[in-house]
């Protein structure tokens, strides 16, 4: 059958939508048009619908994004992606449920920031933010490696050198996140559980990361998270606050958690 022919306007309307779809996820616009190297203004007007992009640009945002052209014809939700592992009936009754049912009350959207000892130094703490929300009934985490410990391992420090992304899912006593550096260049798997607090908003559990066994650093280690919210001047703050720690510089209850000076097990 043949589809009904669309008018200028609409595929801008059509692209607009989807783009305000795609960009919920950051919490900064601005940020956002920073790393795809768009102009603050011109990118308002491709959320509003008023302007389209050069094909290069969209080229840029659909790679940025990993999307196809199709967001010019169809709302973003209904793209089908064949080829997602994830989503394909051969996993759906071992992790589709998982990543499908994690509520609100088991593991909040919101900003995190996170403690963990570091893997190249166990004098040493590293201390981050992340950002977790939903999307089409799946729960997403994104954040940035400190900068001083991509310096240290002798990496870029640029945004998309830093960026990682990842899903959660539901376990029996707890989440499980799946993180990975762009282009998969390497991931990590983070196990967590709530942790007795004053407020209820600790997380407590480990991390790995896939590297090579070495004698030099360690590839397991506990790790806490505590529940920002969606406070922007106290993820901001923790963002500023992010890299490097000694044990001191941890919070008594931290400390506890991660179990200084405790071999893992």
């Amino acid at each position: 059958m043949k589809k009904e022919k669309r008018s200028p306007a609409e595929l801008r309307n059509m692209f607009g939508a989807n783009l305000r779809e795609l960009s919920r996820q950051y919490p900064s616009i601005s940020e956002l048009t920073r790393q795809l190297g768009i102009n603050r203004t011109q990118f308002n007007r491709y959320l509003s619908g008023e302007s389209f992009p050069r094909p290069d640009v969209l080229d840029r945002i659909c790679t940025f994004f990993g999307v196809d052209a199709r967001i010019l014809l169809e709302p973003v939700g209904e793209i089908e992606t064949p080829n997602a592992a994830l989503s394909n009936p051969f996993l759906k009754d071992f992790l589709g449920e998982g990543i499908n049912t994690l509520t609100e009350d088991q593991f909040p959207s919101g900003f995190y920031r996170f403690f963990r000892q570091s893997f190249l130094n166990a004098d040493r703490f590293i201390t981050g933010l992340v950002f977790v929300f939903r999307e089409g009934g799946a729960t997403y985490v994104r954040g940035y490696e400190p900068k001083s410990g991509m310096r240290l391992q002798g990496l870029p420090t640029t945004p998309e050198a830093r960026e990682f992304r990842g899903f959660v899912m539901r376990l029996e006593d707890g989440v499980a996140l799946m993180i990975s550096h762009r282009k998969a260049m390497t991931c990590s798997f983070n196990y967590l559980s709530r942790a007795a607090s004053f407020d209820n908003n600790y997380w407590v559990g480990y991390v790995t990361r896939t590297v090579r066994e070495s004698v030099s650093s360690t590839r397991v280690t506990r790790m806490v998270y505590e529940h920002l919210g969606h406070d922007l001047g106290q993820a901001l703050a923790a963002a500023h606050d992010a890299g490097f720690k000694s044990a001191e510089d941890l919070t008594l209850y931290v400390r506890g958690q991660l179990q200084v000076g405790e071999p893992f097990r």
